[in-house]
């Protein structure tokens, strides 16, 4: 049985022991499924510009690669941050450096 209620369709399992559930219309996502805010590293060299590369970001349990763009060109190996999505698969990353590195250093 579903009922509508504030546009949202709430679908009752018929057992009193469960809460009912909420369909809003759109797949609901946790937020560590979105890789705005991690590290990672540039696998391929972006090209600022003039093309994008790729980042590894370990995200949901494990390592994704991810098209990354950048504004300038970004090495190989330069650690980098996520600053937005473009999509599923690519987003906009800038150099990052890990502030404990800093620390180890003094």
């Amino acid at each position: 049985m579903s009922t509508i209620v504030g546009g949202a369709a709430v679908v009752a399992s018929g057992r009193e022991d469960h809460a009912p559930s909420v369909a809003v219309g759109r797949q609901m996502t946790a937020p560590e499924s979105s890789p705005i805010g991690l590290a990672g590293r540039i696998t391929t060299a972006t090209r600022g510009d003039a093309g994008p590369g790729e980042v590894e970001v370990r995200i949901r349990g494990g390592t994704e690669t991810f098209i990354a763009r950048s504004a300038e060109p970004l090495a190989k190996g330069q650690a980098v941050i996520v600053v937005q999505t473009l999509g599923p698969r690519t987003v906009i990353v800038l150099p990052w450096s890990d502030p404990i590195d800093s620390l180890l250093e003094l």
